[in-house]
């Protein structure tokens, strides 16, 4: 959001700005696919495209640019294996491709719906291509879809907005340390529990959306997809175990209960007594998060975020 935003008010005061997007990457690329840099025309930059010396280098070249009346738009590759033709100038191995994409205050429009369609938690796609930067609100299935023939043929399309969305179940301490981690990682965050006037929920000022509910009526609120994520901390075992017999049947990429391995065990065993078998409990992260003796709410929100991280990008 934060970068949408710093490109909005360079165009909103009339300046140029290069758009700088790694579009391809192979092997150990210090820049992934969809890494963004913005060098303005009064010398401001944000963002990164891998940084070092090749960043600093696409920098200058960017600046230099800049200061043509209508700068072009291309694509420049970068090998990083040394002292050769295209060569960043590191040696980390891998190759990347920047495009950069000169923009201006007519561009304004695009950005402020980028900006929208992110605040209200709705996805889109941003397309560069030599001739085109647009943004739709349409999907992809993936990230990111690309063709690069040439330098004057190519187009990207990345996958903007939250792709996947994180439920909390409990408005606890615990559920404002994983809210504000999450946000960060760039997950939609909602915020569940059932009880009213929760000092805790009110003042959780980073979940997107914060509901009290019915947890008998669980699942309304949370979409039985691949995108979604749920992690399960509730006041009390009873709602723990209510919550989880409601969900257990869905699928969800993670499902995940906070708790003391002793009351897990005996939640486990009063679930099977009533049905659900053990094939299906075997799947629940369970304590949620990896064991790094976590204690405070912040530590657990780490260790959450990196077993979910973990889970994702595998």
């Amino acid at each position: 959001m934060e970068f949408w935003q710093q490109l909005h008010t360079k165009l909103q005061n009339k300046q140029k700005v290069y758009l700088l997007m790694v579009i391809e990457n192979l092997g150990s690329s210090p820049g992934r696919k969809g890494f963004k840099m913005l060098v303005a025309e009064d010398g401001f930059i944000f963002g990164s495209v891998g940084g070092g010396v090749m960043e600093f280098a696409l920098v200058e070249e960017a600046k230099q640019l800049l200061q043509q009346e209508n700068p072009p738009t291309f694509t420049k590759k970068q090998i990083h294996k040394g002292n050769i033709k295209d060569g960043s100038g590191m040696i980390c191995s891998g190759e990347q491709t920047v495009a950069f994409h000169c923009l201006n205050s007519g561009h304004t429009s695009i950005i402020s719906t980028i900006i929208s369609s992110l605040q209200h938690g709705k996805k889109g796609i941003l397309h560069l291509s030599p001739t085109l930067f647009n943004f739709t609100s349409h999907t992809l299935d993936n990230q990111f879809e690309y063709t690069i023939n040439s330098k004057e043929d190519w187009y990207f399309k990345e996958h903007i907005g939250f792709r996947e969305t994180l439920y909390i179940i409990g408005g606890g301490h615990v559920g404002v340390a994983v809210s504000e981690l999450f946000v960060k990682l760039g997950f939609y965050v909602v915020v569940l529990d059932n009880r009213k006037n929760l000092n805790t929920l009110e003042n959780n000022q980073t979940a997107h959306e914060k509901l009290v509910i019915d947890y008998n009526d669980i699942e309304n609120y949370i979409e039985a997809s691949l995108s979604s994520y749920v992690a399960i901390m509730t006041n009390k075992y009873t709602d723990d175990k209510l919550v989880l017999s409601k969900l257990i049947k869905n699928n969800y990429t993670f499902l995940g209960v906070l708790g003391s391995k002793a009351k897990l065990k005996t939640m486990w065993e009063v679930l099977q007594k009533e049905g659900v078998a053990a094939q299906k409990l075997q799947k629940i992260h369970a304590p949620i998060g990896l064991p790094i003796k976590s204690e405070t709410p912040d530590e657990i929100a780490i260790s959450i975020a990196a077993q979910i991280i973990q889970i994702k990008n595998t």
